[in-house]
């Protein structure tokens, strides 16, 4: 029966950021959002221009982020001192082997102009993306001692890229709501049909992509106990209670004040759907800060942003060598209000990146929920099985206070 209550508690929060936005954007527009319905998204109204005020808060924010990635010891971080190896004797994996050559040909053919390709590019995104999965996944087999994804749980990986697919189109869903942060200028492409069954293809990877890379990250001893001793911080039921009050706040406000609040596209399921998780006592990425580990928040966040790298990499160099003829469906670009300005090869302006620090975070919530919702095992997390030596001389324990708010 309580287990009943707790599924029915997740769903009905989850279809709240599902319903929210929708019934914000009908009183703001007296119906439906501009473009809304149109897959792959298409710009239909100009973003609001540069603004000075909401770029210097973004700049001082993503100036606060990254020193506390970069400088964690500034905010009460205790380093301990890490001897580690990794065990030589594994070797690489076969598919990482054989991904190299698919990864090559199909950035070749994603980034090429010789017309004799054009038709193959069109089909080089979802080749680029799993390979690249794979050679992760390689990498951390060979560094955790041939344990890995694919090695040891590959029904995970596929329940990875089911849930996946399904997170994604919500986030497409979502964009509607914000006049469209990002949209798809080549969907002639394919036909209607063609575009939603090759983006369904596409969006299974992105939730194993982030993944492979936190796992990636926790084969490395010093990223991994970086974040691991800090301040201990303890919330209370009324805190967790008014966050996920603040949660259905942003997600109504997303819908009602589109540009001034595209940022909640972001944001607004980490305060909703990590607030309803801890109210029934269930872990989230955010549940280790109790004892003062904030690692999982952390690594996630980094995890995404590598990725997010080689996202708006590999995308606008399919754009940039294709501006007359373009071959990519995938091929997005942004109408971000206010802060678009400065961009360093990507679509993406600069400031954006900080968005993929939230993002991470969001896609380990999301599978955690599904995984409880359609109780399937969520445990991705295969590191904890390290078979790397290591020995922690100094493990503090001075930080024994907890901060409760």
């Amino acid at each position: 029966m309580k287990k009943s209550y707790e599924k029915a508690f997740l769903i009905i929060t989850s279809a709240v950021i599902f319903i929210l936005p929708l019934i914000g954007s009908l009183l703001r527009w007296g119906g439906l959002p501009p473009g809304y319905g149109l897959f792959p998204a298409q710009k239909v109204v100009e973003a609001p221009g540069f603004s000075v005020i909401y770029f210097t808060a973004g700049v001082l924010l993503t100036l606060f982020i990254f020193s506390f990635l970069i400088f964690p010891k500034f905010f009460g971080f205790k380093k301990p001192l890490v001897k580690a190896s990794v065990n030589k004797k594994f070797k690489y994996p076969l598919w990482f082997w054989w991904s190299i050559p698919v990864l090559c040909s199909s950035w070749f053919l994603m980034w090429t102009r010789i017309k004799f390709f054009a038709p193959l590019s069109a089909y080089a995104f979802v080749p680029l993306w799993w390979s690249f999965i794979l050679i992760l996944d390689g990498l951390v087999y060979k560094r955790n001692s041939g344990v890995s994804l694919i090695s040891k749980k590959p029904g995970t990986m596929q329940l990875l890229a089911v849930v996946s697919c399904l997170s994604w189109f919500a986030f497409e869903y979502l964009n509607f709501f914000v006049i469209e942060n990002w949209y798809y200028p080549n969907d002639s492409i394919f036909s209607n049909f063609g575009n939603i069954f090759w983006f369904s293809l596409s969006y299974t990877t992105v939730l194993p992509a982030i993944f492979e890379w936190y796992l990636l990250l926790k084969t490395f001893p010093s990223i991994r106990n970086r974040y691991s001793f800090g301040p201990k911080i303890s919330v209370s039921r009324k805190f967790i209670i008014t966050y996920y009050l603040l949660g259905i706040v942003l997600a109504f406000g997303m819908g009602y004040y589109p540009y001034i609040l595209f940022w909640v596209l972001w944001v607004a399921l980490v305060p909703l759907l990590s607030a309803a998780m801890e109210l029934l006592g269930l872990w989230t990425p955010l549940t280790p800060i109790n004892d003062g580990n904030w690692s999982p928040v952390a690594l996630i966040g980094l995890a995404t942003l590598l990725n997010g790298f080689f996202w708006e990499l590999w995308n606008y160099g399919s754009g940039y060598f294709h501006q007359d003829m373009p071959t990519n469906p995938n091929f997005w670009k942004y109408t971000v209000p206010y802060l678009d300005k400065v961009h360093i090869f990507s679509e993406m302006p600069i400031l954006g990146y900080c968005g993929y620090l939230f993002f991470g975070i969001n896609c380990w919530i999301i599978w955690l929920i599904c995984a409880y919702i359609f109780n399937f095992d969520h445990k991705f997390d295969i590191t904890e099985d390290l078979h790397i030596v290591e020995s922690i001389d100094n493990i503090p324990d001075s930080i024994d206070e907890k901060q409760v708010i």
